[in-house]
């Protein structure tokens, strides 16, 4: 981002008086307010379709008069917020709830998910995440430290190790209620080795934290003061663990499960309570919350690697919502967006997957003696004729105990169909060509079956 964006003009409300009076009956007016409401212009974005600043202060004035008539109260005394149900918001919550709390159904049929399909999104979310934070790493090496259980090997890849530990924490305490403490852990675990101990897992203690461009210097946010973070905090948390339904005693307000996750991603971004990590934070405690309302099928919707394809509208959302009177319609806009099309690539992926199922089931009914997983593991294998696969990798992408990864790879030798070679002080296996999935004798190798790392 070069600039900011324009604030819009604070005193809207003064436009509308009598001598505009012949502004609002236009119907040329009427039309472009209904259009611009409907897609919710920010007013920076008037100026390039609005050149005269008579007609654009008017147009203006009426489309905030309307967006206010209709404006849903956030009951959040820190900070409060508004939002607009604009067209392209309902569609999507309708998408959502459609999908991904109940029962998935593609072209008329159940589809049942894998854990393996469950690992695979939790490594790119947490590779996606990273790498809007400024990891310098690439998803191919980084996907392939967190498969094959490596070590990280810089900053970049202690930071995407780090966001995969924190989905799975996040997915491990889904029914627990949001603490100052979860929080808290949640940012320790995120940061961990890739900032001072001071600072990991701790709130901010000055106002020296800014959002800044890292290449410009451009000041984004100056948060609030550091002072109120624990209120902030603390109101967040109730405010969370409020009644699922949205409802609180003597406020008929109903929040839409999906609606308060983002709400929460914007508070803790728009507060910055830590010196670091803050991003990466609030888009956990988002994916915590949202399976916490049982929707369920987050858990395969790296939401991160969409986010990262238009990462410089996502500074834009915020700003947005803090310029214009805590509209905080912007960013849900935003979000909604790309978990709409983070859901379009999961339905993609999961068709695609049917398939790989079906060669699969195929590999089962000709190789009695295999199970499904060993079924996958083989045409996984199949697949990447050229890579060699490692026991910790099998481990990590099936979710399995090292014993479990160990006894699959030596089963699929013992039959023939891979072949187990060492490298270094650890066992690797590459598929068999040979094979061609026709039964190979089993022949008994020099230790094999003893000393597989």
């Amino acid at each position: 981002m070069q600039k900011l964006p324009e604030r819009p003009p604070p005193d809207w409300n003064k436009a509308l008086t009598a001598e505009n009076a012949a502004f609002t009956k236009d119907p040329r007016l009427q039309k472009e307010v209904a259009e611009y409401n409907r897609r919710y212009l920010p007013w920076d974005e008037l100026k390039y379709r609005i050149p005269d600043p008579e007609r654009r202060t008017a147009t203006w004035a009426v489309m905030k008069l309307l967006r206010v008539l209709r404006y849903e109260h956030v009951p959040f005394r820190h900070l409060p917020l508004t939002y607009s149900f604009i067209p392209g918001i309902v569609r999507t919550l309708h998408t959502i709830d459609r999908y991904l709390s109940g029962t998935l159904r593609i072209h008329d049929r159940t589809v049942t998910l894998e854990e393996s399909y469950i690992i695979n999104s939790l490594m790119e979310e947490a590779i996606a995440s990273s790498m809007l934070e400024g990891a310098a790493t690439t998803r191919k090496s980084a996907k392939e430290m967190l498969q094959k259980g490596k070590k990280p090997k810089n900053n970049a890849e202690r930071m995407v190790l780090n966001n995969y530990e924190t989905m799975r924490l996040i997915r491990e305490k889904k029914d627990e209620a949001l603490s100052p403490g979860f929080i808290l852990d949640v940012h320790r675990t995120v940061t961990k080795g890739t900032v001072n101990d001071e600072y990991a897992g701790h709130f901010r203690t000055t106002n020296e934290v800014v959002v800044v461009d890292p290449n410009t210097g451009l000041v984004y946010h100056t948060p609030p003061d550091f002072s109120g973070i624990e209120g902030f905090i603390e109101e967040l948390c109730a405010f969370a663990n409020s009644d699922a339904a949205g409802i609180k005693t003597g406020d008929e307000t109903f929040i839409h499960p999906i609606i308060k996750g983002i709400i929460l991603h914007y508070l803790i971004g728009y507060l910055h309570p830590f010196n670091d990590g803050n991003g990466r934070t609030a888009r956990s405690i988002f994916y915590w919350y949202v399976l916490s309302q049982g929707y369920w099928l987050f858990e395969y919707m790296p939401i991160s690697r969409v986010i990262l394809r238009s990462k410089k509208k996502y500074p834009l959302a915020y700003l947005h919502t803090e310029y214009d009177e805590s509209d905080v319609t912007y960013f849900l806009q935003y979000n909604l967006s790309c978990i709409d099309e983070a859901l379009t690539d999961l339905l993609a992926y999961i068709e695609r997957q049917q398939a790989v199922r079906k060669a699969t089931r195929a590999i089962t009914r000709e190789i009695k003696e295999i199970n499904p997983r060993q079924a996958n593991i083989l045409r996984e294998m199949m697949e990447h004729p050229d890579e060699y696969f490692t026991i910790r990798q099998v481990m990590q992408v099936y979710n399995t105990v090292y014993q479990t990864a160990r006894t699959d790879l030596l089963r699929l030798e013992e039959l023939g169909y891979i072949i187990r070679e060492k490298r270094g002080r650890e066992y690797m296996f590459i598929f068999n060509e040979k094979s061609n999935l026709q039964r190979v004798p089993s022949r008994k190798r020099k230790g094999a079956g003893k000393g597989v790392e």
